[in-house]
């Protein structure tokens, strides 16, 4: 399980520095200023995704709670998307009409941890059946 656990922290945290390392350098290199801190929006994801990964790896030797784990994990997705309005609530919905690049740039980690997550969760569940 540790080794698991060290897997997960170092898949996700090698995601953060790539793809936000790529993400600023393709705004820094177009000159496209977001209202926001991407760095703040990589963080939130790979907190958020790698607690995720980790309790359902802990969860999943819990018999009585491994049987509920694909339902805690959508619970777990509006949790997160919830969380993630109410943090950058000023960033999303203060200002009218997002530009595109904007949208796009809160879109792309979601998706990128998002993926990786479900990977994770699959994974996880399969090993148990």
């Amino acid at each position: 399980m540790v080794r698991s656990i060290l897997v997960y922290s170092v898949v996700f945290f090698s995601l953060f520095l790539v793809c936000f390392s790529l993400h600023n350098y393709f705004l820094e290199t177009k000159n496209i200023i977001l209202p926001f801190s991407l760095k703040r929006v990589y963080i939130f994801h790979l907190a958020f995704s790698l607690v995720i990964c980790v309790n359902f790896l802990i969860f999943s030797t819990k018999e009585k709670v491994f049987e509920q784990l694909g339902f805690i994990y959508l619970g777990t997705i509006l949790l997160k998307l919830t969380l993630f309005s109410i943090i950058f609530y000023k960033s999303i919905f203060a200002e009218e009409g997002l530009p595109f690049n904007t949208r796009i740039s809160l879109f792309i980690p979601m998706i990128i941890f998002l993926i990786t997550e479900v990977i994770f969760v699959a994974k996880i569940l399969k090993i148990k059946q």
